[in-house]
């Protein structure tokens, strides 16, 4: 069984910085991408930040400058860094993998931590 387990949530004033840590256990043959969405109360989830097996890491431009993603291979950990925060930033976090395990590519998901700017 593969789980991802975030940690590094909290509460933030704007202009400050937090960083988020998803380890990702069980038995992973292959990590195709692991990356970052969010979702405030209310908004659909959004793309935060996704990193891809030999790729560069992609951002939409709400988080762009402000935002560094991250991974650590030998123990399929993925982090974001996160600078300048915004209120607008405040949303639940929610850890992503694209693994293959015993030969099925799946979607894995984190159970989530809030992140909260206060202005």
């Amino acid at each position: 069984q593969v789980q991802l387990v975030e940690s590094g949530g909290g509460l933030v004033q704007a202009g400050g910085s937090l960083r988020l840590s998803c380890a990702a256990s069980g038995v992973i043959s292959s990590i195709n991408a692991m990356g970052w969405y969010r979702q405030a109360p209310g908004k659909q989830r959004e793309l935060v930040a996704v990193i891809r097996s030999g790729g560069s890491p992609n951002y939409p431009d709400s988080v762009t400058g402000r935002f560094t993603i991250s991974r650590d291979n030998a123990n399929n950990t993925v982090y974001l860094q996160m600078n300048s925060l915004k209120p607008e930033d405040t949303a639940v976090y929610y850890c992503y993998g694209s693994l293959r395990r015993v030969g099925v590519l799946r979607d894995y998901w984190g159970q989530g931590t809030q992140v909260t700017v206060s202005s």
